[in-house]
């Protein structure tokens, strides 16, 4: 399988091609070695997919990065079930934004740039997922973060964007600090980063604890909580989520790859690819199930008010995101790697449907300001019409099977896995709904906008309508590798992860199980109902309550004001400390009293010797005659004195 080296090299070499090449030759044919490159990677993928369908894997180092003392760390590919997977979920995905970012990004001054930043996210995903070691899926994970704000600020130049990128990159660094924190601690508890020999030796330290501050900790726990903190920072969970809604700034097809498929998924690669540390500690799949749980009515719940098309599915990704961890919480990793997989599907598919929108819209991302697209968007709405009910879980659809799976899952795990069911079913409705108050605001009804923007109205060119449709067939057929056997099916996909990922078998009845997934559907049904009657029947209702329960309808507005919050103890006190202290004295009155005060004393000092050295001869002879005086005075002071 040495092929597979070629597979994050080729977006590494039209990285690198664009950024030397594409401003000053390439210029507008820039897409051209990116877009190449991802889908000979594509092509690659598919063909590890069927290598690891017929029994090859591989678990190679292929040089030594770092070699110190007993500090080895190398560079080498991990190949197996897990890494195929995601292998094709990374490159398909990228490969179609790619193809519609053609399109979209068009006449932008920066499209060498673009393509070169977009090439570079690539490789460094693909370099994460194929890892065998913990440092080199550090370097992917940070590689990504570095990628994001490359992406999120790619209009710099504009005050918002520019906030955004750093806002992502800072919240990040709260994670990753835990997330680093566990690397170093595995390192010195194992004595290696290799995943094979950590993972075969985790058992042996199931009863070890280390004592912080007198208080006794799991190591294993310990050391699973703070390879979480990575994954609830990458991932956008409860409390570190704040970054990804701002993300939208970025160009639409940045938010499909990034911010909806491949990068915050990295946080739910992460904790299935370490279930063997995991299932070593309850208390951490505990953790890990109700942060997902939680984040998933959360987020849902922030999505119901918001009017910007982009902010809803953003918080729907955070949404969807806390049903993966759900699902790893209660063990179920292969449920959670599925709904990541389908995930993928639809919601790059939302995502750029919503480019699709604005891009007819000339920017356009208020919902209240839209209305009547379908009649002039007829793809953009029956694709965009697919994807929601595919993540709202309507049967036949990938959502449906993948949700199912994991809702059924926590109800038959008991005990913690019962609360985060009930949280997940709520999610579940919710999610129904806004999925089609954005449908119901941006297809139907009368067109809320300008005159100029009802001129300008059309369906958006193949380049970026050939994307949908596709990602369309993904959002239908992705799940249907997934159905259960309850449904007839084999579970072809758990299956194929199970030499990887177990997947717990649970002591219930085809009754309860029936049961789960009736109740699914049904509140997927009951969300889409209610927002029909809310945004179709009778448009007045939702006014009408947001009046009548205003507090309710602030709160969720302006999102729990967890912005606030943290603009209140920790930015303001930051910036607190930077202007008073840092720049204030530290800044203004040592460094710049040193760097500045040194070239003044000097300054000084030479003012007052020019006052000597006037040129004046007289001056001169007074000075010499005044210095043989004190000479021969002290002369005499000394015969005498002897």
């Amino acid at each position: 399988m040495e092929y597979v080296l070629w597979i994050p090299l080729l977006p590494l070499i039209a990285f690198w091609v664009n950024i030397l090449l594409g401003k000053g030759v390439l210029r507008g044919q820039a897409h051209w070695p990116s877009v190449l490159a991802v889908g000979g990677s594509m092509v690659l993928a598919v063909r590890v997919l069927f290598d690891v369908i017929h029994g090859q894997t591989m678990n190679q180092d292929i040089y030594t990065w770092i070699l110190s003392d007993n500090f080895r760390v190398s560079v080498g590919f991990l190949i197996d079930q897990l890494t195929a997977v995601m292998l094709i979920v990374v490159t398909t995905v990228s490969f179609l934004v790619h193809v519609y970012s053609i399109g979209y990004m068009h006449g932008d001054k920066g499209y060498p740039r673009y393509f070169a930043y977009l090439s570079l996210f690539t490789f460094s995903m693909l370099m994460l997922v194929m890892s065998n070691n913990f440092l080199q899926l550090y370097f992917g994970w940070e590689a990504v973060g570095l990628c994001s704000y490359l992406l999120i600020g790619y209009w710099y130049e504009k005050r918002s964007a520019s906030d955004a990128g750093k806002k992502a990159f800072i919240v990040n660094r709260f994670g990753d600090f835990g997330f680093g924190l566990g690397v170093i601690l595995i390192f010195v508890t194992f004595g290696s980063l290799h995943y094979m020999p950590v993972f075969e030796r985790a058992p042996e330290f199931i009863s070890r604890t280390v004592n912080i501050y007198g208080l006794e900790v799991n190591l294993i726990t310990l050391i699973a909580l703070l390879l979480f903190c990575g994954a609830v920072g990458k991932s956008a969970q409860l409390p570190l989520h704040v970054w990804l809604p701002d993300a939208m700034e970025g160009p639409t097809p940045v938010s499909a790859l990034i911010h909806a498929a491949t990068m915050v998924t990295a946080g739910v690669f992460m904790v299935a690819r370490c279930s063997p540390i995991y299932d070593l500690s309850p208390t951490a799949m505990a953790v890990v199930a109700v942060v997902g749980g939680v984040t998933a009515l959360f987020a849902a719940t922030i999505a119901l008010v918001q009017n910007d098309i982009k902010r809803v599915i953003a918080y729907s990704t955070i949404s969807q995101l806390g049903y993966m961890f759900l699902a790893c919480g209660v063990g179920a990793y292969s449920a959670g790697i599925f709904h990541l997989y389908t995930h993928a599907y639809f919601k790059a598919l939302l995502f750029l449907c919503a480019g699709s929108v604005m891009h007819a819209m000339a920017g356009e991302l208020d919902m209240q300001k839209m209305g009547g697209l379908k009649r002039y968007m007829p793809v953009t709405y029956w694709t965009m019409l697919v994807a929601s009910l595919s993540i709202s879980g309507i049967p036949g659809l990938a959502g449906f099977f993948s949700k199912d799976e994991i809702l059924f899952s926590a109800y038959a795990a008991g005990g913690v896995g019962r609360v985060v069911w009930v949280l997940g079913t709520l999610a579940a409705l919710l999610t129904a709904f806004y999925s089609f108050r954005l449908i119901y605001l941006t297809f139907h009804g009368e067109f809320r906008g300008t005159e100029e923007q009802r001129h300008h109205l059309h369906e958006s060119p193949p380049v970026m309508t050939v994307p949908l449709i596709l990602l369309c067939i993904g959002a239908v057929g992705a799940g249907w590798v997934g159905i259960p056997e309850i449904l007839g099916g084999k579970n072809h996909f758990g299956e194929f992860l199970s030499p990887v990922l177990r997947h717990p078998h649970y002591e219930v009845s085809h009754a309860e199980e029936w049961m789960t997934m009736a109740l699914s559907v049904t509140v997927a049904v009951v969300g889409i109902v209610v927002a029909t009657v809310f945004y179709i029947k009778d448009t007045s209702i939702p006014v009408r309550l947001a009046r009548r329960f205003p507090f309710i309808y602030r709160v969720l507005w302006n999102k729990y004001y967890v912005d606030e919050f943290y603009n209140l103890i920790v930015v303001r006190p930051t910036l607190f400390v930077a202007n008073s202290i840092i720049e204030g004295f530290t800044d203004r009155k040592v460094i710049e009293g040193i760097v500045n005060g040194l070239p003044a004393f000097v300054g000084w000092l030479g003012a007052q010797m020019r006052k000597v050295q006037n040129g004046v001869l007289q001056h001169y002879g007074m000075i010499m005659a005044t210095g043989v005086f004190v000479i021969l005075a002290l002369l005499l002071v000394k015969v005498l004195g002897g």
